[in-house]
């Protein structure tokens, strides 16, 4: 429903886009992380047709943004960075404005109401947009981008200036949407992508990277199917020099920790798996064990691996 071609995006001598491809499907939630200044807005934006691409095109569900721009941005909604509204509206004139605007047809109050009720927007709903708070401005724009019940949504940051109840809210809404959509996230928590995403791209320096699930990324990391064993320090060296000497382990590392406890991080050999071996020696030698944890991978090591250093200012 979404499909990328060869995209690119010059500013002057600056290439913030470099010849992507992709193409999403219904039911796909994508998370499409970078540094900042990796592109990622830029290309959400010539998704959207806020920008118009160098060269390559830009497919929403079969429509050129570019040559059929009406046919294409009626199917999508978008959440851009920092989310801009009129401050002199209120988010019921607001999305009133935006029903207008997008020509809905039926009932644009009783789909208002609905919308309203997903986002939790009830209590300021005819509060001028300028005294909202930071999250209730980030739930008025959700709403914009959902209310004509779009076959695809491009959300760049959704949950950002929202508390911990409100992410959880906003998550639980993109789960329940993204059976039938293809759903865009752009986002810089990395959590939100375990929670959220079924496909990971990483862009860096305008290059496409990266494009797998979340399960296949944390599987790069080097602390995959690693074991961290929490233990009291004065067991450590004993423990450490045990676990050092087999054979199925490739290197150990000693983390020091406070309130006499110590994490030691066992890492296999070959990415094998060695919880089993390690909790039987445990159980032979009577190790006093706080907690032993097999690590599925570490994202944000990955990340910092894939993308290297800071990119340039964000586009």
């Amino acid at each position: 429903m979404i499909e990328i071609h060869k995209l690119t995006k010059r500013f002057g001598l600056f290439t913030a886009v470099d010849d992507i491809s992709f193409s999403v499907q219904k039911g796909t939630v994508l998370g499409f992380l970078g540094p900042n200044g990796a592109g990622k807005s830029t290309t959400m934006k010539m998704i959207t047709g806020f920008l118009s691409p160098t060269s390559g095109s830009a497919k929403v569900c079969g429509h050129d943004v570019e040559s059929e721009p009406i046919a294409a941005k009626s199917r999508l909604g978008y959440l851009p960075e920092g989310a801009p509204l009129y401050p002199d509206m209120t988010p019921r004139a607001f999305l009133g404005f935006i029903a207008e605007l997008r020509g809905m047809a039926g009932d644009r109050r009783a789909r208002i109401e609905e919308v309203v009720a997903k986002i939790n927007l009830q209590s300021v709903l005819d509060v001028p947009i300028e005294h909202l708070s930071k999250g209730y401005k980030r739930r008025v724009g959700i709403a914009q981008a959902i209310l004509h019940d779009p076959e695809v949504l491009v959300l760049d940051e959704p949950t950002d200036g929202l508390d911990p109840n409100q992410k959880h809210e906003v998550r639980a809404l993109i789960r329940s949407m993204a059976r039938d959509k293809v759903v865009i996230l752009s986002t810089h928590i990395l959590e939100e992508v375990e929670a959220l995403c079924t496909r990971t791209i990483i862009i860096s320096n305008g290059k496409l990277v990266v494009d797998c699930s979340p399960a296949e990324l944390a599987a790069k990391s080097r602390y995959h199917n690693a074991v961290s064993l929490r233990v009291p320090s004065s067991q450590s060296e004993r423990i450490a020099k045990t676990l050092g000497a087999m054979e199925q382990i490739a290197k150990l590392e000693t983390v020091p920790g406070n309130q006499g406890r110590d994490t030691l991080v066992a890492f296999p050999r070959n990415g094998a798996s060695i919880a089993a071996d390690i909790g039987a020696k445990a159980r032979d030698e009577r190790w006093e064990i706080d907690e032993l944890r097999v690590e599925a991978g570490r994202l944000d090591e990955v990340f910092r691996t894939l993308t290297g250093a800071t990119s340039p200012s964000a586009l």
